[in-house]
């Protein structure tokens, strides 16, 4: 199994930013979690990976792969990957190739989200993001490389298939 993340900038109406950060299930395409904050502190990407892994208790193994930001190498970040057994992976340096599932749901949030336009704030930012990921893109947007699902459905396929194989 594997989680890749990354760190996003959010326009906002006065000219500032807020920022993104969000984990995303490899296999399915599906946000295991999420954070809208006002700066990029290492809890923009502690604070949704601790609530992935206690929602989902990914079997030890897992493989969480990110940039090389800061916020990932942080002391908080390596204790909760030493916790849960996780086995981290970094892009290499200056190669936004080596996270580009990351990067492309950055680049579908913003142009089917933002459309050129900016946030008002950041609660603002936080009630559009939950709507798009929670409502729309985990259970609604349709992806050409699941089969034309959205994740929740490709994920409830893959237990149902799972399920049943085991019950025969």
């Amino acid at each position: 199994m594997v989680w890749v993340s990354d760190i996003t900038y959010l326009p906002l109406s006065n000219g500032e930013w807020a920022y993104l950060a969000a984990w995303m299930d490899l296999y399915s395409r599906k946000v295991v979690g999420w954070q809208v904050g006002e700066t990029m502190k290492d809890e923009l990407v502690v604070v949704p990976l601790r609530r992935a892994l206690k929602m989902r208790q990914p079997d030890p193994g897992l493989v969480t792969h990110s940039d090389r930001g800061g916020q990932y190498v942080s002391a908080d970040l390596k204790e909760l990957i030493r916790l849960w057994y996780i086995r981290p992976s970094m892009s290499r340096a200056d190669d936004p190739y080596d996270n580009a599932f990351a990067e492309s749901l950055w680049s579908r949030l913003k142009a089917e989200l933002l459309e050129g336009g900016a946030f008002l704030n950041v609660e603002d930012a936080q009630t559009e993001i939950f709507d798009y990921i929670e409502i729309y893109y985990n259970r609604a947007r349709k992806h050409s490389s699941l089969g034309y699902q959205c994740p929740e459905q490709f994920e409830n396929q893959y237990f149902t298939n799972l399920t049943s194989s085991v019950c025969r």
